[in-house]
């Protein structure tokens, strides 16, 4: 049976990834950083077992990596989910808010990644997924940080796919569109009736549509796909 971690698994796109892999037959484990009642309810309702580290710690990704090892065996498939917003205009952001972002949504990507590619290109496979978004493609006023976090795991990742190829190894992304998470409740109505405008399909997508592409992406059959961004955002694109 295959070992998947999820990175930022317990609530939202996270949440439905976890539950997703867990119906396809995997053998899976979630991150989380903070709100661990709710961690330890997620973990209760679906017997998937939750480990606290932040991913913006390199030498806490190490030891996060090697516990969920020593319980459930080598990961096979990373999706690296966690990721935060720090949301302000250019001229009003701190450096901290740009730091906060970059370590937790691109170093936390790297940190993850390098504590599994070792065992992952020992025993020849591996399937890792990096979640981007929308933003990271098309740009967001208020999201210098953000954007500049996903659209730079597109090319971490398509170099990542190109360095792993040979031993069975693939890293894709997926791009999710605006989608119905604690994340996005935060919009302000105004902007979200603006941001709906936008988008073909007239709503947002579900948690569960985003966790579909990632159990194809990371299937054994998936193995000639390598490399690319699924955008799953209901025809958004930017204009």
């Amino acid at each position: 049976m295959r070992v998947a971690l999820v990175t930022g698994g317990t609530s939202g796109i996270g949440a439905a990834t976890a539950e997703a892999l867990q119906a396809a037959g995997y053998r899976v484990a979630v991150n989380f950083a903070n709100r661990a009642e709710a961690a330890q309810a997620f973990a209760a309702r679906t017997g998937i077992p939750a480990f606290c580290w932040n991913v913006a710690d390199h030498a806490a990704c190490q030891t996060g990596v090697a516990h969920v090892e020593s319980e459930l065996g080598p990961i096979d498939v990373l999706v690296n989910n966690a990721g935060i917003t720090r949301d302000t205009m250019l001229h009003k952001m701190s450096l901290e808010q740009w730091r906060e972002v970059l370590d937790v949504n691109l170093g936390g990507c790297f940190s993850m990644c390098r504590a599994v590619i070792g065992g992952m290109r020992e025993r020849r496979f591996g399937r890792i997924v990096n979640m981007g978004s929308v933003n990271g493609l098309s740009g967001q006023a208020g999201q210098v940080n953000y954007a500049a976090t996903k659209a730079g795991l597109v090319g971490f990742t398509k170099s990542l796919a190109l360095e792993g190829a040979s031993r069975n190894i693939t890293a894709n992304v997926v791009a999710p569109g605006y989608t119905d998470t604690p994340m996005v409740e935060a919009v302000a109505p105004e902007t979200m009736a603006r941001i709906l405008s936008d988008i073909p399909a007239g709503r947002l997508a579900t948690p569960a549509e985003i966790a579909r592409g990632v159990v194809f992406l990371v299937a054994d059959e998936s193995a000639f796909i390598n490399g690319i961004t699924l955008s799953i955002n209901g025809g958004k694109y930017m204009a």
